[in-house]
């Protein structure tokens, strides 16, 4: 498979934007298309969400596994021009999973050569992960999609002679979601071959804490700290911070780092494994939480009452690196960031992130100012957790907007009354230093706050927004294209195919 080396060694633009903000809402033809149109701009980078199975609510940061892809994103579409469905298949109310079956059993009986090996080829690469999560998704869908814990004891505490019989007694149930697991990393392959033939990076997101309902932690509940019950202790989250005046408590369990280290991270590796194998580019969501974590007892309510707990960022670090010593790692370092985040972060020379909302609070030593961001770092004017850049510039408090008034006029020479949103913070972003210089989708489109993805704290009407490709005009695409070309950031790359 193709690849773009040194993806870190020039000046790029991208765009973030989820896979399920695309029309379509998948791998499909609109996930092509939008490469297609990342290349014409000579943006070089494509950042997305966390692209594994989610809960109900749709949270990319909550999820069923630390590796299984979300089965929403499969193409229907590919399956019939595969041959595995028909055109009446998709017309017809027949549910996704329903469809799925039909197109594994006309696999089944297909005639392409070495296509079920290839299949149960998948299956033996990826066992590490595939047995337990496609029994845990068996025994999730019997017990009317409740959590794990509330399971019977002899499979909530997986029993050896209780799974064995599971396998054996479902075998067809988990064919087919490992089946759904081949299909989805095949058009997932495909997608990025594309990609990078187009000179497109595909960059990924990695949420540094797994959910409590998730394969992981039932499969491997002795690497997390619960009790001998298997209820959580401690969750996680985030103190009070610029998002929330209780902080953020997002469930999370938190990692038994000592029983981690016993085997040298191994779960870990295999989690980054698989993320390498999807990506040419990973973040980790939350890096800070590899030097120490806000570990929240399971009895309170908020995050207020949190403790910081010291973690092994070092020697995780040098496993990674070790282990795949050609992996591109960025960190998210937002939020509470210590001398002990900033060192560990350097010491492993991993990008961080700069957003330039937060940048007008009036200190004159603000990170986030354009002229204190440094070459390796990522820049953004706001990331999916913040409003668009036009919400954001009409919410903001009066003081923070007269600092930025004058820091337009000082440094840009560009009077209040001439300031042109987003446009104007699109080419403030694509000015900086930073090697790499991000916009949501959202900005390029010129959205309000009625394109948010998400509003970190809150639990509804999260994760929704999709666009349409009537609502990208060639003025808006040109406007993006002539900003990448005048801050030198389409310099295209050589790739080696």
């Amino acid at each position: 498979m193709s690849s773009i080396p040194h993806q870190l060694d020039q000046r790029r633009a991208g765009v973030l934007l989820h896979i399920t903000s695309l029309p379509g809402g998948d791998l499909g033809e609109d996930a092509f298309k939008f490469i297609d149109f990342l290349a014409r701009t000579g943006a070089s980078v494509w950042q997305m969400l966390p692209i594994n199975q989610p809960h109900g609510d749709g949270s990319p940061y909550q999820c069923l596994s630390a590796h299984a892809g979300n089965q929403a994103l499969i193409s229907l579409e590919i399956l019939k021009k595969q041959g595995w469905l028909t055109e009446s298949d998709l017309s017809s109310d027949i549910n996704r999973e329903d469809l799925i079956q039909k197109a594994f059993n006309n696999f089944k009986q297909s005639n392409i050569p070495h296509a079920y090996d290839d299949f149960l080829s998948f299956c033996e690469r990826e066992r590490h992960w595939l047995d337990d999560f496609s029994l845990f998704m068996v025994f999730r869908a019997h017990y009317h999609l409740t959590c794990w814990h509330d399971w019977p004891i002899p499979i909530r505490l997986r029993e050896k002679d209780v799974i064995r019989q599971a396998h054996i007694d479902y075998a067809d149930k988990s064919s087919l979601i490992k089946f759904s697991q081949y299909i989805f990393f095949q058009q997932w392959h495909a997608l990025k071959e594309y990609a990078n033939y187009r000179n497109i990076i595909l960059f990924g997101d990695i949420p540094i804490f797994v959910s409590y309902d998730s394969a992981d932690v039932w499969a491997r509940p002795e690497l997390f700290k619960l009790d001998y019950d298997l209820n959580m202790t401690v969750v996680a989250g985030v103190p009070p911070d610029y998002f929330s005046e209780t902080g953020q408590r997002w469930g999370n369990p938190h990692y038994d780092w000592d029983m981690m280290k016993i085997d040298g991270f191994q779960w870990w590796l295999e989690r980054i494994r698989t993320q390498n194998t999807m990506f040419d580019m990973v973040r980790i969501d939350h890096f800070r939480g590899l030097e120490a974590a806000w570990e929240i007892p399971v009895t309170e309510r908020t995050a207020i009452k949190g403790v910081w707990v010291k973690a092994p960022g070092i020697d995780l670090l040098k496993a990674i690196k070790n282990y795949l010593p050609s992996l591109t790692l960025i960190a998210e370092d937002l939020g509470i960031i210590t001398p002990e985040v900033n060192t560990l972060r350097d010491t492993f020379n991993l990008p961080g992130m700069k957003i330039l909302q937060f940048a007008f609070d009036g200190s004159v030593d603000n990170p986030y100012l354009p002229e204190q961001i440094t070459e390796n770092s990522v820049v953004y004017i706001g990331t999916h957790d913040n409003d668009t850049t036009i919400g954001w510039y009409i919410n903001l408090i009066d003081a923070h907007k007269q600092t930025f008034y004058s820091y337009m006029q000082n440094h840009l020479n560009i009077d209040r009354s001439a300031i042109q949103m987003p446009t104007d913070m699109i080419n403030l972003a694509l000015a900086s230093k930073a090697r790499i210089a991000i916009i949501i989708m959202q900005d390029i489109l010129h959205l309000d706050s009625t394109g948010r993805m998400n509003i970190p704290g809150t639990v509804e009407n999260n994760w929704q927004w999709k666009f349409e490709w009537q609502q990208l005009s060639a003025e808006m695409e040109n406007l993006f294209t002539n900003a990448i070309e005048r801050h030198h950031r389409n310099t295209s790359p050589k790739i080696t195919i």
